[in-house]
């Protein structure tokens, strides 16, 4: 467990768009120990936090008209939205939402990759997105999955600043597979990675992120999900990178578990 800043252009915060908050705030509350906050303003469009110990941990808000719903967003922390959504042009990303204040919070910033992952950026203000690691119910790690793996290698270093490490075998470059993984560290610190996960998923699945949440013990915590309804996409998977499991919550959002490898 550790305490967490983000760097610029780490991971920062986390929301879903759930078409059923409250049910899924006593979901993820059973299974990481998260609080469902009460909105906190009105002028936030209902907008909520989880929170972890009294801290916001991550945010959970209703879809919009003809909007996707019972998905998880990632942020990464931005220094200046609107030089981001430059930068994100420059790298052959689209801006899908434009930057803009959210009241004192801070500012934010959506796009979409060159591979096609809608990824968020914050710019914190009086919310510094979530402060914990590492302890269950926190971030374990942040996955782009992505449908264009060298687009995804250019795109995020150019925007994010980050270097990235190859840890996959490397494989063929002319047949994709998961086996090419890249982690974008930030100094001597990696909080998420890019896979190529061309031929992984089914066909017409996009590019996505993807997050991991730290519990102390996967197998226990996939079962009491299964009995809360999750759906079991991948149970306990021993890992040289952890115990890893995926599920999906009773509303049908993806989020996956991690516990450190034995010794860490």
């Amino acid at each position: 467990m550790s305490d967490y800043r983000a760097p610029v252009g780490a991971p920062i915060w986390f929301d879903l768009v759930s078409s059923d908050p409250e049910r899924a705030g006593q979901f993820y509350g059973a299974i990481f120990g998260w609080e469902l906050q009460a909105p906190a303003r009105p002028d936030l469009g209902g907008y909520r936090n989880f929170t972890l110990g009294g801290e916001p941990i991550a945010g959970v808000m209703t879809p919009m008209p003809d909007g996707p719903r019972d998905v998880w967003s990632v942020y990464l922390h931005s220094a200046d939205v609107a030089a981001t959504g430059a930068a994100v042009q420059a790298a052959g990303g689209t801006v899908v939402v434009e930057s803009m204040p959210v009241a004192e919070l801070g500012a934010m910033l959506v796009a979409t990759d060159p591979a096609g992952a809608t990824i968020g950026f914050w710019q914190p203000g009086s919310h510094p997105g979530f402060t914990e690691w590492g302890s269950h119910g926190a971030p374990y790690w942040f996955e782009c999955h992505s449908q264009d793996y060298a687009a995804s290698l250019a795109f995020y270093p150019a925007v994010t600043g980050a270097v990235l490490e190859e840890v996959g075998t490397g494989g063929d470059p002319a047949v994709p597979g998961p086996d090419r993984y890249s982690v974008l560290r930030f100094g001597e610190t990696g909080y998420g990675g890019i896979m190529d996960a061309a031929g992984l998923h089914p066909a017409g699945t996009p590019s996505f992120w993807q997050v991991y949440i730290t519990v102390d013990d996967v197998a226990a915590t996939v079962a009491r999900a299964a009995e809360l309804g999750a759906g079991i996409l991948m149970p306990g998977e021993d890992t040289p990178y952890g115990t890893l499991a995926a599920i999906t919550d009773p509303l049908g959002a993806v989020i996956c578990l991690g516990h450190p490898p034995a010794g860490m």
